[in-house]
């Protein structure tokens, strides 16, 4: 049976779907998020404190899986390491040194920097030990040497050629840290890769905390800008302008790229792209592919689809509905499968089975990505080459496909497909995986001549 229902954080877990079929369809207002509350981020960060939890409790543990005995960054103003911010180097000048050295069973920290910059260091009491260098001293990097010798580091760990945010390190920084290091220490150097990803992967309880709040808020602005839709009218970017507007208010930042963030497609598939100027049309499938970050740390990526109603129409259509039934099955799949020692490949595959079950076109992405610090995040990947399994804390942004050719579309992706995408987000808990915000369990549908058409409440 085809129904028409709204999809609302408002419904989801309040009334079953055999009681929402059997209330009347009306126009629905929604009312719109307030930087207040649960969706206040304009406060003060909660970062810092944040910050030394993660050096204190999971960073050891991290050093210690990657086999490393120390940890050495670079960091300046202007071209900074993507990094700073986790070690604790964000507001650099002058070219700084940080050392993460393992002690036991924990981390001692120190950071070689400018003069100019010891006082607010201290202050800022990121760090143990803050060094000023001079000239005389060898500068950071000759600093940096001297420390490792003393600390007898086996393997030290510096950049990564596979992890962009950890390859930050310039080809001149690199020439000049094994000068300062000698021939010795230098023999010493290994990839941070492993050592980045265990560490930034994982994200602690009052992280989580805080991305259920910017995911839900996420999740409201979609279902706001979908409020807004006149079919033959709106268009994609518009859109796009009102949930720009909206983040502006909120005081929110972009979840990735601010040129493609959100992307908006009520047409054929376009990938990751900017929302065009395509005017939507009663029966069009709309997807908003949207994130946000919030306190300028934590980011969002949530996917959020209607259906716009055809004149007279008083049901999806029963092939619409298919599609997005499967999509939907493909989501929950992949969520079923999400526990700690899973592999990636395993979440990948539980939903490829649905895939080629339903009849749904192929689609090449993976179904999901680590997500957190940034949109596609340091950590595992939801796909069929990934090897790593999941561990208690990583969060994810994962989605259910379905595809199929459009008229005039030649079969494969991208040239005539269209693809639902069911995307949410997830924590991997101690026996599987929790949402972050209710899922989206049914099409959002604007009525023929716009406006929300749902359930009375």
């Amino acid at each position: 049976m085809n129904r028409i229902v709204l999809y609302s954080a408002a419904l989801l877990g309040l009334l079953s779907l055999p009681a929402l079929a059997q209330q009347a369809r009306v126009p629905t207002v929604v009312a719109p998020a307030k930087s207040s509350g649960e969706f206040d981020f304009t406060g003060p960060s909660p970062w810092r404190d944040i910050r030394q939890q993660r050096i204190r409790t999971l960073l050891p543990a991290a050093m210690k899986t990657a086999n490393v005995d120390a940890w050495l960054t670079l960091v300046r103003e202007n071209a900074n390491d993507p990094l700073a911010l986790h070690v604790g180097g964000e507001n650099a000048g002058a070219l700084s040194a940080i050392l993460y050295l393992r002690e036991g069973d924990g981390v001692r920290s120190v950071i070689l920097a400018g003069f100019g910059e010891v006082i607010a260091l201290r202050e800022l009491a990121v760090h143990d030990s803050v060094i000023a260098y001079t000239a005389e001293s060898g500068g950071p990097l000759g600093g940096a040497a001297e420390r490792l010798l003393k600390a007898k580091a086996a393997r030290i760990a510096i950049n990564s050629g596979n992890i962009a945010m950890a390859d930050g390190l310039s080809a001149s920084q690199r020439a000049a840290l094994e000068r300062a290091l000698g021939p010795e220490l230098s023999a010493r150097l290994v990839s941070s890769g492993e050592l980045v990803s265990a560490w930034l992967s994982v994200k602690v309880p009052d992280e989580t905390a805080i991305m259920r709040r910017a995911a839900a808020l996420t999740a409201q602005l979609e279902l706001e800008a979908y409020a807004t839709v006149v079919p033959g009218k709106t268009r994609d970017s518009d859109i796009a302008r009102f949930l720009k507007r909206r983040m502006r208010e909120l005081g929110v930042e972009d979840g990735w790229s601010p040129a493609q963030n959100p992307s908006v497609n009520s047409g054929p598939d376009r990938g990751h792209s900017h929302a065009s100027d395509r005017v939507i049309q009663q029966g069009d499938v709309i997807q908003i592919d949207f994130g946000i970050k919030v306190f300028g740390v934590w980011g969002t990526d949530i996917q959020r689809f209607a259906y716009v109603q055809r004149e007279g129409a008083t049901s999806i259509p029963a092939d619409v509905q298919r599609k997005w039934d499967a999509a939907v099955r493909g989501n929950r799949a992949a969520f079923q499968s999400m526990r700690p020692g899973v592999p990636g490949s395993t979440v990948d595959s539980a939903q490829r089975v649905l895939m080629q079950r339903d009849g749904s076109a192929t689609v090449p992405w993976g179904t999901g990505h680590s997500v957190g610090y940034w949109a596609h995040d340091v950590g595992p990947g939801l796909n069929r080459s990934s090897r790593r399994p999941l561990e208690k804390g990583m969060t994810f942004a994962f989605d259910g496909f379905h595809a199929w050719t459009l008229p005039g579309g030649d079969g494969t992706w991208g040239n005539g497909s269209k693809t639902i995408s069911v995307e949410e987000m997830a924590v991997i808990t101690e026996t599987g995986a929790a949402y972050l915000t209710p899922p989206q369990d049914q099409l959002i549908v604007i009525g023929a001549k716009g406006g929300l058409v749902g359930p009375r409440m």
